[in-house]
């Protein structure tokens, strides 16, 4: 009788694990309206005193790594696969990368073109060839663009905990 039991329990978790996996894998669904908060709702200090893609750039020079700031920018793309990153426009028509942390949330991709407040770390790191590659995989660029990438490239990394659309 336990041995019925335990194959019962066991076969019923193996179904509940295969009907899991089948799940649709990608972005959230949405709109990507205004005041939709994705992951921890920005402080309200963060909507006062965001600063600009620019601003972090210069305070970027000076510390390689920024705690606890808030920067207002536009969306330029976001991962199709399953939105657990997206890119941010600077002033000077650059873009910046930005993960969410401790990949606890995602984005839909009707962010893209959106204005956002995004509040968590940012800091200038060294990207190798692999990482960048991968991720011009999941943006789908062609595969000329992805061979084009030889060499590593620093850049800003920004790992949000929330953030807001604005715009």
């Amino acid at each position: 009788m336990k041995k019925i039991v335990l194959l019962l329990t066991l076969a019923f978790s193996v179904v509940m694990f295969a009907q899991e996996t089948e799940k649709k894998v990608g972005p959230p669904a949405g709109n990507a309206l205004v005041g939709d908060v994705y992951g921890s709702q920005p402080s309200v200090n963060a909507e006062k005193n965001a600063i600009s893609p620019k601003k972090l750039e210069k305070k970027l020079k000076s510390s390689k790594k920024l705690e606890n700031v808030a920067v207002k920018g536009k969306v330029t793309e976001v991962c199709d696969k399953k939105g657990c990153w997206l890119t941010v426009e600077t002033d000077n028509n650059e873009k910046f990368f930005v993960k969410m942390k401790d990949y606890a949330f995602f984005v839909p991709t009707a962010l893209k073109g959106k204005t956002v407040i995004l509040e968590g770390n940012a800091e200038t790191k060294v990207i190798s060839v692999d990482e960048q590659k991968h991720y011009a995989e999941d943006a789908k660029k062609s595969q000329a663009e992805i061979d084009a990438i030889t060499k590593p490239q620093e850049e800003i990394r920004f790992m949000a905990s929330g953030i807001k659309v604005i715009n």
